[in-house]
């Protein structure tokens, strides 16, 4: 039942989080080269999906 409640916007996180780390290795063979290709990913991942929920938030401010 808590498990219920858990808002699931949370999974959001660690799923950029391994999207980027997969795609930056397969890149990328340095490992320093891929860390920071990664946290640059990921940061772009979040800050787009931040994006996308604010415009849904003004548009669905209405209803």
């Amino acid at each position: 039942m808590l498990l219920a409640n858990q808002n699931v916007l949370w999974y959001l996180l660690p799923l950029a989080i391994a999207i980027s780390l997969v795609y930056s290795a397969s890149r990328f063979e340095l490992p320093e080269r891929i860390m920071h290709r990664a946290i640059r990913l990921f940061l772009q991942i979040v800050l787009f999906m931040g994006a996308v929920f604010a415009v849904l938030f003004v548009l669905s401010d209405g209803l």
